[in-house]
């Protein structure tokens, strides 16, 4: 968190930096804040040897209307839970179109660094995953580590090898 201390010389104030996690985290908000999805506005970057390489939000892919532009949301309409029917969604996910944009190269060891704001509140919604999809492109991405923001200064550090062994896509159970 940004902000201001005492010093011992003279009670004058010196500036605290942000973390480096945080940081970059921040940098993954803003960029959910391009988000086209009517339900979740999801931005990710990935980052290798303290270098952005890519950057990357929901949205329709490009050259077609976003759910922004048409006011509706298929899944919404039809009330499907979220992390189902993954077909009727317009949009490319946020980790997807960051690893899109980047080559295998740059993101063999590299982190990827996530946020998701609520569209009606503009707040951080804490506990959120990469879908199983998502998943399975960080793996072979090559990418060994996702970041996930919870609050603004808290967030949870996953290692991508434990996916694994713990196989969600065995499991039967859907969402994310």
């Amino acid at each position: 968190m940004v902000g201001y201390a005492l010093t011992p010389m003279k009670g004058r104030k010196i500036m605290t930096r942000v973390s480096k996690h945080n940081y970059y985290l921040d940098i993954a908000q803003t960029v959910a804040e391009r988000s086209t999805c009517l339900r979740k506005m999801f931005g990710a970057i990935i980052v290798k040897n303290d270098s952005i390489i890519s950057t990357g939000y929901n949205g329709a892919p490009r050259g077609r209307k976003n759910c922004s532009d048409l006011g509706v949301c298929m899944r919404d309409k039809l009330n499907i839970p979220r992390g189902e029917r993954y077909e009727l969604c317009r949009s490319v996910h946020a980790e997807a179109n960051a690893i899109i944009a980047a080559s295998r190269e740059q993101m063999l060891g590299a982190t990827l660094y996530m946020s998701c704001l609520d569209t009606k509140t503009g707040e951080l919604v804490p506990g959120t995953n990469s879908c199983m999809m998502c998943k399975r492109q960080i793996l072979n991405a090559g990418i060994s580590t996702v970041i996930v923001r919870d609050t603004k200064d808290e967030y949870r550090v996953i290692d991508v090898s434990e996916w694994i062994e713990d196989d969600d896509s065995l499991s039967g159970v859907f969402g994310y």
